[in-house]
């Protein structure tokens, strides 16, 4: 079994590589990724040297590269996790994010249709469905919630899922999609929320928080996603749409508190920035289909969770530093520093 997994230098996508080697050591593996900023390929390092291991340096976008490697490597499995993530950046700049997350869809389905494949499987995100009330914690998304985006970034996931949808039906692509609540973890790249916390702290640098710190977010431990996408592409049904959720709701000010906690550090350190334009107030994931269809349940409360994460940049620092000293440095500034 030969599986692509593009965006594979990622956070979520190392991760996912990390888990199939490990559960399923015959399987060769192809990790498609172009190494922009997020990408760091000291994540694979453990396999580089594997026989059964292959890194490709490769946009998703080229067509001729993508279609080089099928030729090459003749996949049965495709999991794409490769996309421009943040939302910051997606207001800053949304055309690389529509360039990457659409048409980099549109190259990988399209080789999928010349080539042939078992199971393309589209790695998506709970920000298409908009967001939820604060007032309302009786409304979850399910998967037949209204597609509703609120940035450049969860629109232009919202359009290459749709995109999926399409190939499904008029071209018969086995294909799934799931939508994931927030991620937590190792190899988290340091802009995001709780590595950006877990790093200032130990510095005793200030914790940009925005607003008011009351906006929710469903945390998922990245280990259960990648259990949850393994069983989707192995025994999920074509044309299906799941939703990943972690039943660990926390507002981000919980989330930041809890890190500081645990680090003994002050919360004199927490400094309220500027809000973001159009941020989403509360995600909610209800995963009943994937719990009842497949038998998956998340297995990490975010209190274990939590403590896992902050224990693997204590070990790792090496890997972070690496990241911080270089063109993030230049764009934390940029972001934070007048707010």
């Amino acid at each position: 079994m030969t599986v692509f997994i593009t965006g594979g230098a990622g956070f979520i996508g190392g991760n996912f590589v990390h888990y199939i080697k490990r559960k399923y050591p015959s399987y060769r593996v192809v990790c498609l990724d172009c190494l922009t900023y997020a990408g760091n390929i000291k994540t694979l390092d453990p396999f580089i040297n594997d026989a059964d291991f292959h890194f490709s340096n490769t946009d998703i976008t080229s067509r001729a590269d993508v279609c080089r490697l099928f030729e090459e490597e003749r996949p049965d499995i495709i999991v794409n996790f490769a996309a421009e993530s943040h939302v910051d950046r997606s207001i800053e700049n949304p055309e690389i994010f529509l360039k990457t997350n659409i048409m980099g869809t549109q190259v990988l389905l399209d080789a999928c249709v010349k080539y042939g494949i078992k199971r393309y499987h589209q790695v998506s995100t709970d920000e298409v469905y908009g967001d939820l009330p604060l007032e309302r914690p009786d409304l979850f998304f399910t998967e037949q919630t209204p597609l509703h985006t609120s940035s450049p970034y969860s629109a232009s996931k919202a359009a290459a899922d749709l995109l999926v949808q399409a190939y499904v039906r008029t071209y018969g692509i086995p294909a799934t999609i799931s939508r994931c609540s927030n991620n937590y973890g190792p190899y988290h790249f340091p802009e995001k929320l709780i590595p950006l916390m877990i790093i200032n702290a130990l510095s005793d640098k200030a914790l940009p928080v925005y607003g008011e710190g009351k906006n929710v977010r469903d945390w998922l431990y990245v280990e259960d996603h990648c259990s949850a996408i393994d069983l989707i592409i192995h025994k999920g049904t074509p044309g299906e749409i799941y939703n990943v959720g972690g039943h660990n709701e926390r507002t981000n000010l919980e989330v930041v508190k809890t890190i500081v906690g645990i680090l003994g550090k002050s919360e004199d350190l927490i400094t309220f920035v500027k809000d973001r334009k159009g941020h989403d107030l509360r995600y909610a994931i209800d995963p009943s289909k994937i719990e009842n269809e497949l038998g998956w349940k998340p297995k990490t409360v975010f209190e274990d969770g939590i403590k896992k994460t902050i224990s693997w940049y204590l070990d790792n620092k090496e890997w972070w530093q690496e990241i911080i000293n270089g063109e993030y440095k230049n764009y934390y500034e940029k972001m934070y520093g007048n707010r």
